[in-house]
């Protein structure tokens, strides 16, 4: 009777289990969905152009939380500091292109090398993209 109680039990609990990891993925596209959708949504605001480094910042810290190794990690840390530096001297009204061009390497490197879904990379692209065209069009960026 015990043993029949203790198969039960551990029977219940391995497909209590399985669906716990069924209901896992569904739950991460769900919430992917909603943060792509978000950050559409921010680029289709009037304001955005102001708010652009703290964007790139989120994506950096979205993508971050997905990283595959300890260099992934390494690569996208570094950038946030670059771009903490850059923000810090545009905050007191320095524009430092070299400083700039520093972020887009440091940026292109994470989208080169690390191991990112397909759809994460186009956002890092994205965000390359948005910071070139920020250095040619830093003095009229509003």
């Amino acid at each position: 009777m015990i043993r029949k109680a203790t198969r039960l039990i551990a029977a219940s609990v391995f497909l209590w289990g399985l669906t716990g990891i069924q209901a896992s993925p569904q739950t991460r596209d769900r919430d992917d969905q909603s943060w792509y959708q978000s950050r559409d949504s921010f680029y289709k605001d009037e304001g955005w152009r102001m708010r652009f480094f703290d964007r790139v910042r989120d994506d950096l810290n979205r993508i971050q939380g997905k990283t595959f190794t300890d260099s992934d990690d390494y690569r996208i840390e570094r950038t946030k500091q670059e771009l903490t530096d850059l923000q810090s001297k545009l905050a007191a009204g320095r524009y430092d292109e070299p400083e700039l061009d520093s972020v887009i390497g440091a940026l292109g490197k994470v989208v080169a090398d690390n191991r990112l879904e397909g759809r994460d990379r186009d956002v890092l692209k994205d965000d390359l993209t948005r910071m070139r065209d920020y250095r040619t069009n830093h003095e009229t960026w509003r």
